[in-house]
């Protein structure tokens, strides 16, 4: 929580929509390089699928996570495995992504490696997500 008060007083200084953008994202890249090595080669590939599949999605910090959002609501995010004490990062989405599959679905990712299907389903998954 103290994390995501730090984020709505750094955006609420920010003045141009230009401005917020850009720094939205230098917040988002300065997230990733504090992370461990492993997290960190996942969430620096993660961000350029995303960028590469959804442009239209805007960087974002959430709660002290890497997250990109849709009219300002939070689309999809990356978990690190560290900050959660858990064996595996995750990459998850919320109700906007609208990933519904039938009556149950998934809405959380569990990474550990990043193969070229991977990456080509995590797209896929993006570009749905992002509408």
């Amino acid at each position: 929580m103290k994390e995501r008060a730090k984020e709505l007083k750094a955006a609420s200084r920010r003045t141009s929509s230009a401005d917020k953008a850009a720094a939205a994202e230098a917040d988002l890249l300065a997230k990733i390089a504090e992370m461990p090595e492993a997290d960190r080669a996942l969430a620096e590939k993660v961000h350029a699928i995303v960028k590469e599949s959804a442009p239209s999605l805007a960087p974002k910090l959430w709660y002290g996570m890497p997250a990109y959002a849709r009219d300002g609501k939070v689309v999809c995010f990356f978990q690190s495995a560290d900050k959660f004490k858990s064996r595996y990062a995750t990459l998850g989405f919320n109700d906007p992504a609208q990933l519904d599959d039938g009556a149950m679905w998934p809405t959380a990712f569990a990474l550990t490696a990043l193969t070229p299907e991977i990456e080509a389903r995590i797209g896929a998954l993006v570009r749905t997500a992002a509408g």
